[in-house]
């Protein structure tokens, strides 16, 4: 078996030109099966294996290091985020000129990080301090994808991990960008099969087997101790009126859409249902400036509940907002919420000052951004993290942890993706941002995935895709104590990027290139 790999591994080393090329870009696009919604784990493994030994044993320089890392990143990218294209179909009249920049511009951008990363694992070559420099050197740059410009921190390594309970788990430890490391360990350590150092044969397998097994065996025994009866008995129900998005602004659709909402918000509702929450710009309306509007949509608040509602609201200085506001029974607005983290190129032109464009949604002024997340008190609820759309996919960023909420509640409109694995990916980012803060999370989402995640990242109901309906559930309990991510941060990531990037040097150092 050994000899067959070895002999794999030289085959792959000995690629050239396009050839390697298009193994890099193939291996980085199979890898993305790993990733919600397939959650195809094998995947990243073998695609792992055939990265470390494609730029272990294949042409050596700076240079040659740069076009494997960002080849393999590109074709990752690419089938990763297909989805993005999608939105540019909607109103395709207008925007499908900018698909090919979309699908495969992004990518390409993108896939620079996974250059570098391809430079710094060309200092470290060999079959076991090649997986090492991998998952230090890929793993740094998913941290820094997530955080320069304005950082998108989508399809991180991590997320391999996401569609799997028990494994899951260790996002309450570390973060997406920990488990991002351990996910890449046992995806490249395998590569080491080929060395002719014995040790370094059985690291290669049983490290592995040791973290995935260990991690499986922790996550399953901090599932076991959860009590789904627990909750607080708060209740809640959630309205998904599945909206195409070229119906939602359109002013002759408006009152059919406000209609469809009323309706789900009070059809066959029980009594114990206290506040009702629609998806982000559900009211397509300046509510704050529209008294007869309010007054119509608080017909369906329950007695002292509220109905939360995404919403434009009016900038005083000029411009608008994306914002969550919270109606009671009277039809007056106890509080909102704007948002912070807007989309480039979909709420504002980034250098519009230079750029000859204007943002795919309706209307050509940008939203302005809000102060940025907070905790509010609003009546019978408790204390809340409110976040529009994306804002959930940020790691650290979703609670304010001087006055730590007891909810997330997030809403958001994915009518833009349609069918596709991006709104798929949304909602893993969701169960994310529950297991690292140890707090639930409540997601409306106009054409879905609505639904909500208890602290532990476990799924207590949805409404799928695609589907109109509505969800009532009773509101899980964050966890008594603030979870290990929350207090600590990025911190063990750091520490494990060190570990990783020195014991790499060393291996390197003590030689650890196979012998032809």
């Amino acid at each position: 078996m050994i000899a067959v790999m070895v002999r794999l591994a030289d085959r792959i080393g000995a690629l050239q030109g396009w050839r390697r090329w298009l193994f890099l870009v193939s291996i980085g696009a199979f890898a993305t099966l790993a990733l919600p919604p397939v959650n195809f784990l094998p995947a990243v493994i073998l695609s792992g294996v055939g990265l470390v030994w494609c730029m272990a044993f294949g042409p050596e320089g700076k240079w040659s290091g740069f076009v494997a890392g960002w080849a393999f990143s590109f074709g990752y990218f690419v089938f990763g985020l297909y989805w993005i294209g999608n939105a540019l179909l909607v109103f395709a009249d207008q925007h499908a000129w900018m698909l090919p920049f979309a699908a495969l511009g992004l990518p390409a951008f993108l896939a620079i990080f996974g250059g570098l990363a391809g430079v710094a694992i060309s200092f470290a070559r060999g079959p076991l301090a090649t997986p090492i420099a991998v998952t230090a050197a890929f793993s740094a740059a998913d941290w820094l994808r997530g955080h320069i410009l304005t950082g998108l921190p989508w399809n991180l390594f991590g997320h391999a991990w996401s569609g799997i309970d028990p494994l899951l788990q260790s996002a309450s430890l570390y973060g997406v960008y920990g488990m991002g490391i351990v996910v890449l360990l046992t995806a490249t350590l395998p590569g080491g099969l080929v060395s002719p150092v014995r040790w370094q044969r059985l690291a290669a397998i049983l490290i592995p087997i040791a973290i995935l097994g260990t991690h499986w065996a922790a996550g399953a025994y901090r599932l076991s101790g959860v009590q789904t009866d627990a909750d607080s008995g708060l209740g809640i129900r959630l309205v998904q009126a599945n909206i195409p998005q070229r119906k939602k602004w359109a002013l002759r659709y408006r009152a059919r859409n406000i209609a469809a909402h009323l309706r789900l918000s009070v059809e066959n509702r029980p009594p114990w249902i206290q506040h009702v929450i629609w998806p982000e710009m559900a009211a397509t309306l300046y509510l704050e400036r529209d008294a007869k509007s309010r007054e119509v949509l608080s017909r369906v608040v329950p007695p002292g509940g509220l109905l939360v509602t995404g919403a434009p609201r009016r900038n005083p200085e000029g411009g608008a907002y994306n914002a969550i506001l919270a109606l009671d029974e009277t039809g007056r607005i106890s509080g909102h919420y704007d948002k912070a983290h807007l989309v480039p190129f979909g709420e504002y032109v980034p250098l519009a000052s230079v750029l000859p464009l204007e943002k795919i949604t309706l209307g050509a002024s940008g939203y302005t951004p809000g102060p940025g997340v907070r905790t509010l008190r609003l009546p019978g609820l408790p204390p809340v993290s409110l976040l529009v759309c994306y804002e959930i996919i940020f790691p650290a960023k979703v609670v304010d942890a001087s006055d730590r909420p007891e909810v997330i509640i997030n809403l958001t409109n994915d009518a833009w993706y349609g069918v596709t694995s991006g709104p798929h990916q949304h909602f893993a980012n969701a169960r994310l941002r529950a297991v690292e803060e140890g707090i639930p999370v409540v997601r409306a989402a106009y054409t879905g995935i609505s639904g909500v995640v208890d602290s532990y990242g476990q799924v207590r109901g949805v409404i799928p895709l695609a589907e109109a309906g509505y969800l009532d559930f009773r509101l899980p309990r964050p966890l008594q104590h603030p979870s290990f991510y929350s207090r600590l941060g990025d911190s063990i990531f750091f520490g494990a990027l060190v570990v990783l990037v020195l014991a790499a040097a060393g291996i390197r150092r003590h030689g650890s290139t196979r012998s032809a």
